[in-house]
């Protein structure tokens, strides 16, 4: 499944067109689709009418599918049609569905499921007049109680920037074909995210290498079972150079992420003050004062683990900056590069490339440390989060790890993958190094670093989904960390006809 912008989901449409794919089809493929699964989820609602807000271009046309087939099945449907149809196929499906209409339900403006048809991915800019003023009736009649469902996104979301500028509010949205950048970033307007298949088929793929949702089917395919007849040697060494004074939780929560995903033996370096911390707190792993010399980074490290972590709590300053460079000098193990041994590099990203050397690797920054790394500003890693990683990737001959919403891994093949899982349940303090925790585990396991930071992002995601389970207040690192089991073993998968992809909901449930 690719991850689109409004002008490569347009080229996919018209490249289905060009192969004989008559365009009013797609509309009528596309609305039927809606319409099924519109009647899954909310059929117990059907009964209390649906309104439809059927705007004047092709996004409309979909809406007036949607109502011909709700109305041939016998449910009270009222459209408002916002404008004339504009298009052709528009225009064709509006007719159609005008001579099934009956009359509307016993309370006109008070039904309970309102589909907002309104503006398709080719809107830009926030909506204005009668466009504006359907889409405040919307948010009223959400307000009231009625459930809004968006068809292909939400009316004012910018289906490749996310941007939501007077958009509607939906609690559900049924996408087309592909699942839209848009929609991954503005997931509180889209609300569940339902991708239906309209029959592009091969002209799904594009040519164009936009990237690939990461699912569970994914994940299931590229983790490596752990064997019967595993030991702690065969399920991998990993070695966490993390902790600096007053900063070893950090290197702790690491280190669960390590141990809920499947390393056998950890072994962390940390401030000479933190040893003893450590021992005590998680006892079931080695504890060693930060490597004072070369010799003992062969000896501690390179000789015994089979990957390393970087970073977490690791602290700023001179002495930071001589442990990262003696690290990455004289090891040559897969290495996951997080937080501080980034910010350690701030300005320097090509130095950075120089010394991972070409080995697995995996930088994982948050926006603000991507920022930091490549001398740019928050603001413009955000606007190109799709593609500013790929940058980064080709410079550093590494998989990168952009977090947010969505996560995006990019590697130096120029090879895309998009982790739409998780929840604000991982806005907290400490989250990250247990991402780092997980990815570390997966690179000592396979040694493939787009492997490792893709599978990693999507399980750290979908187990503050199964922890959460639609809340957010309440939940913890904790219950994300007790979460992992399941999210290692249970995806999130809906493979029902026409069904492509699913996403939940994001944020509380209130």
């Amino acid at each position: 499944m690719r991850v689109v912008s409004a002008a490569e989901s347009a080229a996919r449409d018209r490249a289905a067109i060009a192969a004989g794919i008559p365009s009013r089809a797609l509309m009528r493929v596309a609305g039927t689709a809606a319409a099924g699964e519109i009647a899954r989820r909310c059929g117990d609602l059907l009964s209390r009418g649906v309104a439809i807000y059927a705007g004047p271009g092709n996004n409309g046309g979909d809406a007036w599918v949607v109502a011909a087939a709700l109305a041939a099945s016998g449910v009270a449907v009222r459209v408002t049609a916002v404008g004339d149809s504009r298009t052709a196929d528009a225009m064709a499906e509006r007719a159609s569905a005008e001579s099934l209409i009956g009359p509307p339900g016993p309370t006109p403006g008070r039904e309970a499921i309102v589909i907002d048809g309104l503006l398709g991915t080719g809107a830009t800019g926030a909506p204005r007049g009668e466009i504006a003023q359907a889409i405040a009736e919307i948010a009223e009649a959400r307000r009231q109680g009625a459930t809004v469902v968006a068809l292909d996104v939400p009316s004012g979301v910018d289906a490749t920037t996310g941007s939501a500028d007077g958009a509607v509010r939906a609690d559900l949205t049924l996408t087309f074909g592909t699942l839209k950048r848009g929609l991954t970033v503005a997931r509180g307007y889209a609300g569940a995210i339902v991708v239906l298949d309209i029959g592009l088929g091969v002209h799904d793929d594009g040519g164009d290498r936009a990237p690939t949702l990461i699912d569970a089917a994914f994940v299931g395919a590229n983790v490596p079972p752990i064997a019967a007849d595993a030991n702690k040697g065969t399920r991998r060494r990993l070695a966490i150079v993390a902790g600096a004074e007053g900063m070893v939780g950090a290197a702790l929560l690491a280190a669960r992420g390590a141990l809920a995903s499947g390393i056998g033996l950890v072994r962390f370096f940390v401030a000479p003050s933190n040893v003893a911390v450590v021992q005590t707190s998680a006892f079931e792993s080695l504890a060693h004062p930060w490597p004072a010399d070369d010799a003992t980074v062969h000896r501690d490290i390179d000789e015994w683990a089979d990957a390393v972590l970087l970073g977490p709590g690791l602290g700023g300053g001179t002495d930071a900056r001589a442990l990262v460079d003696r690290v990455l000098r004289h090891t040559r193990l897969p290495i996951v590069v997080d937080a501080d041994g980034l910010n350690a590099f701030a300005g320097r990203a090509d130095e950075l490339g120089r010394m991972l050397g070409g080995r697995p690797a995996i930088i994982t920054p948050h926006p603000g440390e991507f920022a930091r790394l490549v001398g740019a500003s928050i603001d413009d890693v955000l606007a190109q989060r799709f593609e500013i990683g790929q940058t980064l990737a080709t410079r550093l001959g590494a998989a990168v790890l952009l977090k947010g919403v969505p996560t995006i891994v990019s590697s130096a093949d120029a090879t895309r993958m998009v982790s739409a899982t998780g929840s604000p349940v991982l806005a907290v303090g400490g989250s990250g190094d247990l991402l780092a925790g997980i990815v570390s585990t997966l690179l000592a396991q396979t040694g493939d670093a787009l492997v490792s930071a893709s599978c990693g992002a999507w399980v750290h995601g979908r187990a503050a989904e199964l922890a959460g389970a639609g809340r957010v207040r309440g939940v913890t690192l904790d219950d994300v960390v007790r979460a992992l089991p399941d999210a290692w073993e249970r995806g999130a998968t809906d493979d029902r006809y026409p069904v492509l992809a699913s996403l939940p909901p994001v944020g509380d449930a209130g």
